[in-house]
């Protein structure tokens, strides 16, 4: 077996093999079954029957997946530099595991690094104004610390990794390709620069399957998975940008979007979903500020810059007031009211309102329904 991979890994490159839309269904079928061996021993109609799926489906994806050679196409990984994630790997990136379609292999070249991420996209046939605006975003994210995820298409996602890569930053690209071909081909330097400066390319296609139409919607799927939030900066209605934004709130994560001209055609998309709740993007501090409070404190760190943590950064910055109100706020778990604070310190109103205004203005605290609730 190539690299020692067990009967297990090498079902799921079998069953990886099979072009499909969606593949839920499969991931629902395997856990019934016990896993993906256990399903390529079925019949095409058990497939069937236990998946909900047309009998035309399940011998597809039998045909298929025995016509993949699982073994030649993991050598072809490591000859490329690739590693193969499968879900149950501890490497397989934590945020994408949780989507309700994740990938069942990954190819990886690089390496996901421990940061929060966001994604920036937007359409291939980008303005100016999109452009720069794009690389602006991507470089303050990447100097605060979070990697920026795109789709190394042109335009938007091409920014969007240059100026990461340049401000000194992470940055993952997520493919729809193999690994074995980069599309666009003048994006194969920009691929190589990203894997060097210790971001990632990442695809669940096979090592050489080609640029086909209906690959890019699906990839989309995997740059929302991967973030924490999806800024998209341009596109038209029906653009590949607004099908990443809408697998994000599927996948109950935020969308943000560039406000943009009122006369340009670029602008419709982001400015209708600003109309329709996404919250408006000018700078990285809007986008980590839609970040879960566990993710807070992964921002703000300029690479290579600086001593101690963040967290240690924020309170040597808090006066000790602030200090003071920080500690009486994290002994509880469900909170404290503005009230129940001033209480519990013994201080004016006055004094508590200035040290709770000085929290939230460094989202050291949350405001949960009049109750605040420390955040580091």
């Amino acid at each position: 077996m190539a690299g020692g991979a067990g009967e297990e890994t090498l079902a799921r490159v079998r069953l990886n093999a099979f072009a499909c839309n969606r593949c839920d269904w499969l991931l629902r079928l395997m856990e019934l079954r016990g896993g993906a061996a256990a399903v390529l021993r079925l019949r095409p109609a058990e497939i069937a029957a236990e998946a909900g799926v047309a009998l035309e489906t399940a011998e597809r994806l039998k045909a298929q997946a025995e016509a993949c050679d699982p073994e030649k196409e993991l050598l072809a990984a490591a000859a490329a530099g690739a590693g193969v994630l499968t879900l149950g790997d501890p490497a397989y990136p934590e945020l994408l595991k949780k989507i309700y379609d994740p990938p069942l292999v990954l190819y990886v070249r690089g390496g996901f690094k421990p940061l929060p991420a966001a994604g920036v996209v937007g359409t291939r046939r980008a303005s100016a104004y999109g452009l720069r605006t794009s690389a602006r975003l991507a470089a303050e994210l990447a100097g605060a610390g979070v990697a920026v995820v795109s789709g190394l298409a042109r335009g938007i996602d091409t920014a969007a990794h240059k100026a990461a890569v340049e401000a000194g930053g992470v940055t993952w690209a997520a493919l729809g390709t193999g690994l074995g071909m980069v599309y666009p081909a003048e994006n194969a330097r920009l691929a190589e620069r990203i894997v060097e400066s210790g971001g990632a390319l990442v695809s669940e296609f096979p090592m050489d399957f080609g640029p086909h139409q209906q690959n890019f919607p699906r990839r989309n799927r995997i740059i929302s998975g991967l973030s924490l939030a999806t800024v998209v900066v341009e596109g038209k209605f029906g653009s590949g940008a607004l099908i990443t934004a809408r697998f994000a709130l599927e996948q109950g994560r935020e969308v943000l979007a560039v406000p943009g001209p009122v006369d340009s055609e670029l602008s419709r998309g982001p400015n209708y979903l600003i109309k329709n709740g996404a919250f408006p993007a000018e700078t990285a501090d809007d986008v980590t500020a839609c970040f879960p409070p566990e993710y807070l404190f992964g921002v703000g760190r300029v690479p290579g810059k600086g001593p101690g943590s963040p967290r240690e950064a924020l309170l040597r910055r808090l006066s000790p007031d602030a200090l003071a109100a920080l500690e009486a706020v994290g002994t509880e778990a469900a909170g404290l009211s503005a009230d129940e604070l001033t209480v519990r310190l013994a201080w004016p109103v006055q004094r508590t309102a200035a040290a709770l205004f000085e929290l939230e203005a460094e989202s050291a605290v949350l405001s949960k329904g009049g109750r605040y609730c420390g955040a580091v």
